[in-house]
């Protein structure tokens, strides 16, 4: 298995970042042309990974929706950080810290608008890891 771990920053807004170029930068040495899996793991409390479509409003629309499922106010029990800083450890049981993509010829089989993205709610967390895997067939 090869695997390395980058550093994202997501600074202090919500945000849903784009990771698909940097994991086909990663399978370019990391597969060799080959066949396998790609997984990828946040390890983070209060992130997540998600594919899904971006730049023609779903990333927008994700967010929206975590608001509105996991409203940023002081119902939480877990309270500390930022109003409503306990959603943030909730997400991740509706968007999870891990996924694993199917590689072939050393490329992701996505669909043609699929992309790889980090999720992020946690405001007081401005740096996030993520650890790219790649498993040969």
């Amino acid at each position: 298995m090869k695997s390395e771990t980058r550093t994202y920053r997501t600074g202090d807004r919500e945000v849903v970042l784009d990771l698909t170029r940097d994991c086909a930068d990663f399978l370019g040495d990391a597969a060799d042309g080959g066949d396998g899996l790609l997984h990828l793991f946040v390890p983070h409390a209060t992130a997540g990974l998600a594919v899904l479509e971006t730049g023609a409003g779903s990333d927008d629309d994700l967010l929206a929706a975590l608001a509105d499922l996991l409203p940023a106010d002081d119902r939480w029990r877990h309270r500390h950080g930022s109003p409503g800083h306990g959603r943030s450890h909730v997400m991740p049981a509706l968007v999870p810290p891990y996924a694993s993509l199917p590689v072939l010829g050393g490329r992701m089989a996505l669909g043609t608008w699929q992309s790889v993205c980090l999720v992020d709610l946690n405001v007081d967390n401005p740096e996030r890891e993520v650890r790219f895997s790649f498993l040969a067939g």
